[in-house]
């Protein structure tokens, strides 16, 4: 059994927020911290886009979707927001109970430290700081679902062989062969039944599998300004607990990945669409005095 020590949140409940990335069994917004504003994504070629502010403090907030705990292996700009290390899916991350949301707010230190999420350039960014500039500017959320335990297996009880009013007595042939139909039946049955668990366990991977965005769709485009990246900001108080979580498989259930960049940017690159400035109000005949109606009399 694969079980992976993770951090499980106490603290730090966010309030909810209406622009988020809904996923099948978790939501997930960022939040620009120093004006409170929730970031809208944008919806382009298959992919979520968001326009950071450069400068800003931002968090990940993350809210489970389901009845269950949740593991949420997070990373941005490709490192692992609790260890560091390049992502992967089959490390450590947040555990969130049932209905639980969570602001993820920097790169953790300790059980009760994190170095503040800040939007900056990228060569002021964490990645690119420690030498992993290819993955600057976009955020990943894995999530996995909770092995649940098995059931007890009770074996029926078995009569004694030394007992001669237990044993069984002989079969005729047209016993036997009914005996041996239902045996086949049965274990068809089984076979049927385990085939359908599995089809079922693998369902959620395959609608991940069909629905995930395709990174080929996007056209490359020069953006007029160095793109956004995360810096490691000031520490702040953040506290967690260890927990122990058994994820039901290997693959992730779930993959939500969110895009950000500078507003300038996204403009450039026709993700956010420029609003069409409003034209003056014009008078065709300025010179002339407006119509007037019969005024009000005095008092």
């Amino acid at each position: 059994m694969n079980v992976i020590a993770s951090l499980v949140v106490f603290l730090g409940l966010a309030t909810a927020a209406q622009a988020q990335v809904i996923g099948n069994l978790a939501d997930v917004t960022l939040i620009d911290r120093d004006s409170g504003r929730t970031l809208t994504p944008n919806y382009y070629r298959g992919e979520y886009w968001v326009a950071g502010r450069p400068g800003a403090r931002y968090s990940i907030e993350i809210r489970n979707r389901l009845g269950e705990r949740l593991l949420a292996v997070t990373s941005v700009d490709g490192v692992n927001v609790i260890s560091g290390a390049t992502a992967g899916w089959d490390q450590t991350g947040y555990v969130f109970g049932p209905g639980e949301r969570y602001q993820i707010t920097g790169w953790r230190k300790s059980d009760v430290e994190v170095a503040a999420f800040t939007f900056t350039d990228p060569a002021n960014s964490y990645a690119e700081r420690t030498g992993r500039p290819a993955n600057v500017g976009v955020i990943g959320v894995a999530i996995f679902r909770e092995r649940q335990p098995e059931a007890a297996y009770v074996a029926p009880a078995v009569p004694s062989a030394a007992d001669p009013a237990a044993a069984p007595g002989p079969l005729d042939s047209a016993t036997r062969n009914a005996a041996d139909l239902a045996a086949r039946s049965e274990s068809v049955a089984k076979l049927g039944a385990a085939a359908g668990a599995g089809a079922r366990a693998a369902a959620p991977a395959a609608r991940e599998a069909n629905s995930a965005p395709r990174s080929a769709l996007l056209t490359p485009i020069t953006p007029l300004a160095p793109k956004l990246g995360t810096g490691h900001g000031e520490r702040e108080y953040s506290y967690v607990n260890r927990t122990e979580f058994s994820r039901m498989q290997a693959q992730p259930n779930e993959v939500i990945r969110i895009h950000y960049d500078s507003l300038d940017n996204l403009l450039a690159m026709g993700i956010i669409k420029r609003p069409r400035p409003v034209p003056p109000t014009v008078n065709p005949f300025p010179a002339s005095p407006a119509e007037q109606y019969v005024p009000d009399p005095p008092g």
